[in-house]
């Protein structure tokens, strides 16, 4: 019996390039090297592999040191109709076999993830001509006739079945909303209407996800064109009526695959010159065309791409010889696989609907979250509220932030004041947190009084941390009484929590707090239950590895060590994030814990790699990791025992992980919390026994917890939930950070 050969692996990336193809590479590699696995970089996609000689070369643990922060894909890609032939496939057999591999990962797009599904598929047969030919001998063949394939989808329009985020969708959204803000800054100072072409053939999520994001105007995409005939009457109407209630900017964004009902194209030019012929306003187009794939990717992306580089490897190694090929994806937070052949097929059909003009189905086939995104959309971009009737007695539902500032705050009080208008109810905004509810600072707002908030960071309504006690709880119960609040909507962390449930838990002592409560979770922390990602903590995260990319360059120059240290109190989501995304070389976590064993290890560790030529080192620490090994004491005790080798700085980042504006992902997830949150608050306040409840991102879908069961679900010593699932990334953090296979693993 013939003896099978062990794993080898070969990686490449194909078709269009998208920011994280170069994570989802290191991930693949080192995962792999980890796992005493041979694996080789095929260089320059499917023709790197019909070329072979140098196009395929074993890598080793530096061949993809210092690649994670840069956009594209370092190892190159490119469309190769040479693999669309037989012969083509025959060729690229032929040279994997002579390098040993016999397991592949393709990162790229529906096509590239095709034509490797083809291979598996004609891979005995391909064997079969190959020792016909006299290229390779039966025995060989023998040996290879178990060929195993996985695919990640590097994409940035975000339309693959099999994940929930392509990677590389992330990084193009940044790119687009960044360009969208900066263009109504000056939109704004000429009174002037843009639209914005951004990419997307047959899937409209970029275009409608950042005109969620950015406050647009109106928006065209592929999967839902406007449904009258006469669509552009309809938009200049929306836009007018924008400009008559004092909005000095109107942005339309259309999806290049935009279309009407009947099939016809739009695009950006028609929809420009409609707007200058309607409404006599200087009108200019934007087509940001490849800048969406361009940059650094996010942090999101950089996490993405590592996850599913390490999942791909653990899949290959681990699965049955006959299984099929699959797509490693993602879906909420947790790695997922899907046979390649019905994630192609389901792709596919939409283009296909689309074309039939079934657009219901279009949306349907999209999922749930993209079409309550839609509907939403279609809401928040009235200029005034619809007429239509309420089918619910109206009600009156305060507003408020409590705890820390958070990015995002803004953007949910917009979406639950305009949602809860359009219902037809009062929204009353409470000022300064539990001290403007113990106060009386409440005030009616109206349709505009939340007008551009979407994009803006901090919190208007204001937040503090109060926490009422004693006489404030009467005082909160008269203020409730005295503006008949029907429900109250607490978008903040911690102690937003705390003290909803306080309220709830006092019921019996207070009748006017027998009302629906909702506490929607935004704190950069991420560390509240029942919600894996709370609105703040992506844009913490962005704003740390864009400090920390910035402080990695400023070391290369010299031998240097830096000890970074990141906010999270006890919870340790912010540092083991940024880590993976930033290549840090130790992670350092409340949760975890910090010994001095590990600091002598992590010591010893720092100086064999100086001594080897290394010229940088980053070391991230949560705030709070351990009371008395902080980081100036880390900073010190490495820079001492360097024996100057290299030098040590610390970083403390402080604030400006809460500053700025929130990134795309906070402000989409604040808009989808207020919207469900609205929808409960309504529902409830007509109950005779109303709920109160906490909302989160649970297994991939918004979920409602009750509120009294907040106190099991957490470590109130340490303020984090008991269950925290980001955790299971330590080993992932803990493979990525080694200076090389089989180096120390912390326990």
């Amino acid at each position: 019996m013939t003896k099978k050969p062990k794993p080898v692996i070969g990686v490449l990336t194909s078709g269009g390039d998208s920011p994280g193809m170069n994570a989802a590479v290191r991930g693949v590699v080192r995962t792999a090297l980890e796992r005493d696995v041979d694996i080789y970089i095929i260089y320059e996609g499917y023709q790197g592999m019909i070329d072979g000689g140098d196009k395929i070369v074993k890598a080793n643990w530096d061949s993809v040191g210092g690649i994670l922060q840069r956009g594209g894909t370092s190892i190159g890609t490119a469309r190769c109709a040479d693999f669309k032939t037989h012969e083509g496939r025959r060729t690229a057999a032929r040279n994997l076999i002579e390098h040993r591999i016999n397991h592949l990962v393709v990162i790229g797009g529906d096509g590239s993830l095709t034509g490797a599904n083809i291979f598996q598929k004609e891979w005995l047969s391909l064997l079969v001509e190959l020792v016909d030919l006299g290229e390779i001998s039966n025995d060989v063949a023998q040996k290879y006739t178990e060929f195993k394939f996985v695919g990640l989808v590097g994409s940035i329009d975000n339309d693959m079945f099999g994940t929930d985020m392509t990677i590389g969708a992330d990084t193009a959204l940044h790119r687009i909303v960044e360009a969208i803000d900066a263009i109504t800054s000056t939109a704004a100072s000429h009174q002037r209407a843009f639209v914005i072409e951004v990419m997307g053939r047959h899937c409209g999520y970029l275009a409608l996800m950042s005109a969620l994001a950015t406050g647009a105007a109106w928006v065209l995409i592929p999967e839902s064109p406007p449904n009258v005939d006469d669509w552009e009457t309809t938009m200049c109407e929306v836009l007018k009526m924008g400009r008559d209630a004092g909005r000095r900017t109107g942005i339309v964004i259309v999806a290049e695959g935009a279309q009407d009902r009947n099939g016809k194209g739009i695009s950006a030019n028609y929809v420009r010159d409609v707007l200058e012929k309607n409404l006599k306003i200087d009108t200019r187009v934007t087509i940001l065309g490849h800048v969406q794939r361009g940059g650094a990717p996010s942090a999101f992306d950089r996490n993405l791409g590592t996850v599913l580089g390490y999942a791909a490897v653990d899949h290959l190694i681990t699965s049955d010889a006959e299984a099929e090929a699959s797509i490693v994806g993602i879906q909420g937070n947790q790695v997922t696989y899907m046979p390649l052949a019905d994630s192609v097929q389901k792709t596919k059909q939409v283009a296909k609907v689309i074309k039939a003009k079934d657009y219901e189905t279009a949306l349907e086939l999209r999922g749930g979250s993209f079409k309550d995104a839609f509907r939403t959309f279609r809401t928040i971009i009235r200029t005034f509220p619809s007429k239509t009737e309420t089918t619910h007695q109206p009600k009156r539902f305060a507003v408020m932030n409590a705890g820390g500032p958070a990015p995002g705050m803004n953007t949910a009080v917009r979406a639950a004041v305009r949602l809860g208008i359009d219902k037809g109810h009062t929204m009353l905004g409470v000022q300064n947190g539990f001290i403007g509810l113990i106060d009386g600072n409440i005030e009616e707002l109206n349709w505009m009084s939340v007008h551009g908030m979407v994009t803006k960071g901090g919190a208007d309504l204001g937040t503090n941390r109060k926490i009422p006690q004693g006489g404030e709880l009467y005082a909160i119960a008269r203020n409730i009484e005295n503006f008949n609040i029907d429900g109250i909507m607490i978008i903040g962390g911690w102690v937003g929590y705390e003290a909803a449930h306080l309220l709830h838990s006092k019921q019996e002592n207070y009748p006017a707090f027998e009302i629906p409560i909702l506490c929607i979770p935004a704190t950069i922390n991420n560390n509240l239950p029942g919600s894996e990602l709370s609105i703040g903590s992506d844009t913490a995260i962005n704003n740390i590895i864009e400090a920390v990319d910035k402080i990695k360059q400023s070391a290369v120059a010299s031998r240097r060590c830096f000890v970074v240290e990141v906010m999270g109190r006890h919870c340790g989501y912010l540092a083991l994030t940024s880590g993976i995304a930033t290549g840090a070389e130790r992670i350092y976590t409340h949760e975890e814990g910090v010994t001095l064993k590990n600091l002598q290890t992590d010591l010893n560790d720092l100086l064999e790699g100086f001594k080897l030529g290394k010229r940088l080192a980053l070391i991230v620490r949560s705030e709070r990791a351990n009371s008395f090994y902080t980081t100036s004491f880390m900073s010190a005790l490495f820079d001492e025992e360097s024996h100057d080798l290299f030098d040590v700085r610390q970083a403390i980042l402080g604030h400006l992980q809460q500053g700025g504006n929130p990134s795309p992902f906070d402000r989409i997830q604040a808009t989808q919390f207020a919207a469900r949150g609205i929808e409960f608050l309504i529902e409830q306040a007509h109950q005779d026994s109303p709920r109160s409840a906490f909302v989160g991102f649970h297994h991939g879908k918004i979920t409602f917890f009750d509120l009294s069961r907040f106190t099991y679900m957490v470590d109130r010593k340490h303020q984090r939930p008991k269950q925290q699932w980001w955790l299971k990334r330590e080993d992932i953090a803990s493979v990525m950070s080694q200076s090389g296979p089989h180096s120390r693993k912390r326990k």
